[in-house]
């Protein structure tokens, strides 16, 4: 071995969901929005005047700040603003995640928590859902260097009442508690009013579901003026120029438009239960999920089969081949028009399947 590669940091990178490109297919795989931003953002796009991309953008990105803190009604100095969610945690665990302690979060979660532990050299212990792929508020009473968790849940889309999300950071008093609500607009309530009473706490959203921004990558965290202040001397001492003029624009407008965004969410909730119904009727089960999308399980056929079938027939939903949720498939909730050729193809296909 040369000796450079004996200082190269290894880790196993996320896997992000397959990005395809065909006609007519129906993507299901990476909880996107089916429909389209506001058309405040095109009106923003439209009105951008492309000669200020020769200037450095805000790095405050105070247009954002600010409409965020309107919108939620905060202080813009509780409000902080990353390159989509991902770039928002990333800083939470450079900022807080320094005791040497290992963090805790899930073992059924978002799949990057365990990959930015190890690309940052942080310890962390896994909590084991239970059997009803629910967290355990009192595996988290232990001693640790932090907690972070979604709510929903992902991939389960299982909610974590209020109360039990107060329970944990009530019991961590020392360290800094991250939920990542990144589903939280299409069910259960958010804990943001919880940063009144803890000090301790973060919340952190993005536009990627609920406001069908995921191509525009803006992320965004709410805390006590302390804790943002800290984010910011990490983001200004890591790259200060963070999210671009055009992104800032789009942001803001879109904020503006709450008609649009609550009939959005609306309907992608509506079409949810429907098709939960359904695919119940097919021998599916199912968490009950609250974000925008659904696992599933068929009491006969495996996962990876159906997947396999799915990605055939260019209806592409997620597999994760990993312990304890191999034969369960993640599905994004897309239009009905999406949804209701998905279940024919399930229909048929089990139909032919079963009878073999």
């Amino acid at each position: 071995m040369k000796n450079w590669k004996r200082n190269v940091r290894r880790v196993i990178p996320y896997t992000p969901g397959e990005q395809p490109n065909e006609p007519d297919m129906i993507k299901l795989n990476t909880n996107e929005n089916p429909y389209p931003p506001s058309p405040d953002v095109f009106a923003a796009m439209r009105a951008f005047d492309a000669d200020r991309l020769r200037l450095y953008p805000d790095p405050t990105a105070g247009v954002l700040v600010d409409a965020l803190a309107k919108r939620y009604g905060r202080k813009s100095s509780e409000v902080f603003v990353g390159v989509g969610s991902d770039d928002v945690l990333a800083m939470c665990y450079l900022t807080f995640f320094n005791s040497g302690k290992p963090i805790l979060f899930p073992d059924i979660t978002y799949s990057f928590y365990d990959v930015w532990a190890n690309v940052f050299g942080i310890p962390f212990a896994s909590q084991p859902l239970d059997e009803n792929l629910c967290i355990r508020r009192q595996d988290y009473y232990k001693e640790n260097g932090g907690i972070v968790f979604p709510n929903p849940n992902a991939p389960t889309g299982v909610y974590l009442p209020l109360a039990d999300v107060e329970d944990i950071v009530s019991h961590n008093p020392d360290v800094i508690c991250i939920v990542d609500e990144a589903y939280i607009d299409f069910g259960g309530m958010s804990a943001l009013p919880l940063i009144d009473k803890y000090d301790n706490l973060l919340v952190v959203q993005t536009f990627s579901k609920s406001r069908s921004m995921a191509g525009a990558r803006i992320g965004y965290a709410f805390g006590n003026e302390r804790l943002i202040g800290y984010l910011n001397d990490v983001k200004y001492s890591f790259n200060s120029y963070t999210m671009d003029q055009w992104t800032l624009s789009c942001g803001a407008a879109a904020l503006g438009d709450e008609a649009y965004f609550r009939a959005t969410v609306e309907k992608i909730v509506a079409t949810r239960e429907r098709v939960k119904r359904e695919l119940a009727a097919l021998g599916f089960t199912m968490p009950d999920s609250l974000g925008n999308f659904l696992f599933i399980r068929h009491r006969s056929v495996p996962a990876r089969e159906l997947f396999e079938a799915l990605r055939k027939a260019h209806i592409y939903v997620r597999y994760f081949n990993k312990p304890r949720i191999d034969n369960m498939l993640r599905v994004t909730v897309g239009t009905d028009e999406e949804m209701d050729r998905f279940l024919t193809f399930l229909k048929e296909y089990l139909k032919k399947s079963l009878k073999e």
